[in-house]
């Protein structure tokens, strides 16, 4: 089940779509609005779009529901994780670990295995991708708290991939999957920031809310590439290949918000481009 070119292209458009969206999140005022209103542009959407298509299989609900369940605990870690350390600490880390343990769940639960050559790229890249939360030096790992969080979400994104990748499996309709996804992912955290930021929510959307649809069509987008791309090809594969959104966020920051390209980088983007074609030609 490895992943064929078309595909492969794909998902790197879901991680560079998953950069934007980050971006945008990152760059709001209010990171827990912002990241709402993206959240619920993409359930809104995907609410409008359940007539449209077939229903998942019932053998796909239980996935559906524990997916919900998993990302209501993502995103409080995600939003504990950057409460308490930088982002270009926490999202490296918590992005290049999880290749390694969807891996593991893969083989766990849906009888995955990698050959070594396999396993030795998914570690090159995820080890270059986790690189870039220490181009300044060591520091961060001085710092448990901030490491501690970014491990955390490592879990539940590894979790919930393998949810997703079961249940779309299991679903007899892909498109149907990902919509009722969407609806049941967004909707609780759009709720929590009704209740959290009350009268504050109007204004916000009012001044905000470009950035919101934008930002919304990019996440949904991205994670229904990825979806479906789970549904075909090996979990461990695409979730390496998603994970290459750090690159893609850190060339975002150089070319659009004038940040810092080193030759640290440089190489370790390098490094996460061998890994998946070790990846690829071992398979």
């Amino acid at each position: 089940m490895v992943l064929s070119l078309p595909v492969a292209l794909l998902v790197l458009l879901a991680a560079l779509l998953h950069a934007g969206w980050n971006a945008l999140v990152k760059a709001g005022e209010d990171r827990l609005l912002t990241m709402a209103l993206v959240i619920g542009v993409g359930a809104a959407g995907a609410a409008l779009a359940l007539p449209f298509v077939a229903p998942p299989a019932p053998a796909s609900w239980p996935f559906l529901l524990l997916s919900a369940a998993i990302h209501i605990g993502y995103f409080f870690f995600l939003l504990q994780a950057y409460r308490v350390g930088d982002l270009s600490h926490v999202y490296p880390v918590a992005r290049g670990a999880a290749p390694l343990l969807v891996a593991a769940g893969a083989a766990l639960f849906a009888g995955e295995s990698l050959s070594l050559g396999q396993l030795a790229g998914l570690i090159l890249a995820s080890l270059a991708i986790a690189s870039f939360a220490f181009e300044g030096g060591w520091s961060g790992l001085r710092e448990p708290g901030p490491f501690a969080f970014a491990l955390a979400v490592a879990l539940f994104i590894s979790a919930y991939t393998v949810s997703d990748g079961l249940g779309v499996r299991a679903s007899g309709s892909p498109a149907g999957f990902i919509a009722w996804l969407f609806v049941i992912d967004g909707f609780p955290l759009l709720l929590y920031a009704l209740v959290v930021r009350r009268g504050r929510v109007g204004p916000y959307l009012r001044g905000h809310w470009r950035n919101g649809v934008i930002g919304g069509v990019m996440c949904a987008a991205a994670y229904a590439l990825v979806i479906w791309a789970l549904a075909s090809s090996a979990m461990a594969f695409v979730s390496a290949l998603r994970e290459t959104s750090v690159v893609f966020a850190v060339l975002i920051g150089w070319l659009l918000l004038g940040e810092s390209f080193g030759a640290r980088r440089l190489a370790a983007a390098a490094l996460v481009a061998a890994g998946i074609v070790v990846m690829n030609l071992a398979g």
